[in-house]
């Protein structure tokens, strides 16, 4: 099997290296590095699966260049968190048979081909078919794209509120001088290795979750629901990515 990675930030790269070590022809592409279209078309000409791992603000963009190569049996994966709209826009332009909205459950670099995915889309059966074999959780949950984006987006609602919760606390005990003891508190309710995460985590890709939150926003408001928690987390995380920044 040969598979294109366009987009070779933490999430491709581990991915990318995974797939190879698990045997697959892995030939790869990054769209902030690499301008020149034929690099891309090289890099899928000849796939027989390719996995868009860049961010939402480009993923039409990656695909329209990567379309044309595409072969016509070949499956093509988008794991950027976006919301279902730009899902469904993506999966009428590469052709809904062959695209695959993934979700994404965890962090990738920490986890790479073992991150838990959720699928969906008119090849997500097909997707699973090639990487579960390789060691990766992969849940379909519909032949609709945009539904997998759909669930993951009401996850992010509890798993950003809680990074936020977390960082808030954190802040608030460090500014008092206990942070060591209030960290002991909340490792002890969630784990020290999932409190690392949402405060580190955080802290090193505030803005992409921003983007994550406003698309589960616009989809709570579409559902009807008020987006209290997602709108307070996005605002913490926003000013935690300006601090940074």
């Amino acid at each position: 099997m040969r598979v294109a990675v366009l987009g070779l930030g933490e999430a491709g790269s581990r991915l990318a290296a995974d797939l190879a070590e698990a045997g697959v022809d892995v030939a790869g592409y990054d769209p902030t590095v690499t301008e020149s279209k034929p690099d891309v078309e090289s890099a899928v000409a000849e796939s027989d699966v390719v996995l868009s791992v860049n961010s939402a603000a480009v993923a039409v963009g990656v695909a329209t260049t990567a379309v044309p190569a595409l072969r016509s049996d070949a499956v093509y994966a988008d794991l950027n968190t976006a919301g279902p709209e730009l899902k469904r826009r993506l999966g009428e332009h590469v052709g809904p048979t062959r695209f695959v909205d993934v979700a994404l459950l965890g962090p990738v670099p920490a986890r790479g081909l073992r991150t838990p995915v959720l699928a969906a889309g008119g090849g997500a059966s097909e997707f699973a078919d090639l990487f579960v074999p390789l060691g990766m959780p992969v849940d379909v949950v519909s032949d609709a794209a945009g539904d997998a984006a759909r669930l993951k987006l009401l996850r992010s609602v509890f798993m950003k509120g809680l990074a936020a919760a977390a960082i808030e606390s954190h802040t608030a005990a460090a500014a008092a001088g206990h942070a060591e003891w209030l960290d002991d508190q909340i490792a002890g309710v969630i784990g020290r290795p999932l409190l690392e995460r949402l405060l580190e985590g955080s802290a090193q890709h505030a803005g992409r979750r921003v983007d994550e939150l406003e698309a589960a926003k616009a989809l709570l408001l579409e559902l009807g629901v008020e987006p209290r928690v997602a709108d307070a987390s996005a605002r913490l995380l926003a000013g935690l990515d300006e601090t940074r920044g």
